[in-house]
């Protein structure tokens, strides 16, 4: 929940201002989504893509206040963060709701980047990978095979999260790993190649190439770094 509508179009611009003409990394932006629109038609005819940071599982109808995928199809979107951890833990979203979610975002032709990871209390007590798991099969349940390849999955240990501690290239690759193991046993390993693992928190410019270099950290989902042009562009170019 940052910016304003005029410093969310700066941002875009100075990003697309700055990617290189032959910049082989998928870039998308992810507003508040009130500026939806508007980012969408800042982002314009360059390689940035935009996504919404949440939507309702429904449709439409009465659901005061809910944004659908639909509408977001329609002004233009093409991805959507889903189960993020401040909407599992500050808004008590449960995996299965997220899941529902995933399904209408895969139904209006959205690609869902769908989030998991632990609380520092389950790191400390050996939880990670059930919990990691756990969060995969309840939120991803009844999602083919065809389906997973184009979903993103990002990793998040919720403890690294805007707190400036940030899990080793180790660790994060060992929960990568993990999950990529999680995903060969659900479908096969052909599938689990093909689906994209980004690592999100505390990614810097200074730490991007070093976590990206991992085996299976495919991407990254940027936080606080992403609120200057600048810092987003150290990500990229680490990438």
């Amino acid at each position: 929940m940052n910016s304003t509508r005029a410093e969310g179009i700066a941002l875009v611009e100075g990003i697309a201002k700055g990617l290189a003409a032959d910049c082989s990394v998928e870039v998308a932006v992810c507003p508040p989504a009130l500026y939806l629109d508007a980012i969408v038609a800042a982002a314009g005819d360059s390689p940035i893509g935009v996504g919404a940071q949440n939507i309702y599982f429904e449709a439409s109808g009465a659901f005061t206040g809910e944004i659908s995928a639909a509408m977001l199809k329609d002004i233009g979107c093409q991805y959507v963060i889903l189960g993020h951890s401040e909407r599992r833990h500050v808004f008590g979203e449960s995996s299965s709701l997220i899941n529902k979610k995933v399904h209408a975002a895969l139904a209006a032709g959205l690609v869902p980047i769908v989030c998991v990871g632990e609380l520092l209390e389950e790191r400390e007590t050996g939880k990670t990978a059930d919990v990691v798991a756990e969060q995969f099969y309840g939120s991803l349940a009844g999602v083919s095979a065809e389906q997973m390849e184009s979903i993103v999955l990002a990793y998040e240990p919720v403890w690294a999260i805007g707190t400036g501690k940030v899990a080793t290239p180790e660790q994060a690759e060992a929960v990568h790993a993990d999950l990529r193991k999680v995903i060969e046993a659900r479908y096969n390993s052909a599938v689990a190649e093909k689906v994209r693992i980004q690592y999100g928190g505390s990614v810097k410019p200074d730490n991007a190439a070093e976590l990206l270099s991992q085996p299976n950290i495919d991407g990254a989902l940027v936080g606080g770094a992403a609120l200057k042009a600048d810092s987003f562009l150290g990500i990229i170019a680490g990438a």
